[in-house]
């Protein structure tokens, strides 16, 4: 979906992407106050909400329109992991699948130890 980039056209993007980043925490939030699920695994079912996205098609149209409201949370975590997967399988095999999705989402994931490190330091955290 593009739009002319005016400033109701900048405007329109942040509300589409606050709306379906607000709709999967509200979803989240429901299976918190509904269910006795824990926290991790409502983390793993938004995970497998992503592969299961990613390779039934629909996870590629979603995150044109939605953009980073998808791609920021767990889910599109997921999806990156299945991409991955997918597409080092078809080119080294069997084996490919299991490094893929590591290659395709370890940048984030070095980007997330570093960043908390970071913070630790700086803030110096203490335990109660």
């Amino acid at each position: 979906m593009l739009l002319p980039q005016t400033w109701w056209g900048y405007a329109l993007d942040y509300l589409i992407v606050f709306a379906s980043g607000g709709l999967c925490c509200i979803a989240a939030q429901l299976l918190i106050i509904k269910t006795k699920l824990t926290p991790a695994r409502i983390l793993v079912i938004f995970l497998i909400a992503g592969i299961i996205l990613q390779t039934i098609g629909v996870y590629g149209p979603l995150a044109k329109v939605l953009r980073s409201g998808i791609c920021v949370p767990i889910i599109g975590f997921g999806a990156s992991l299945a991409k991955g997967a997918a597409e080092w399988a078809l080119q080294y095999g069997p084996l490919g699948a299991f490094a893929g999705g590591l290659v395709q989402t370890s940048f984030g994931v070095g980007v997330a130890v570093a960043a908390s490190y970071f913070v630790s330091v700086v803030f110096s955290p203490k335990s109660k």
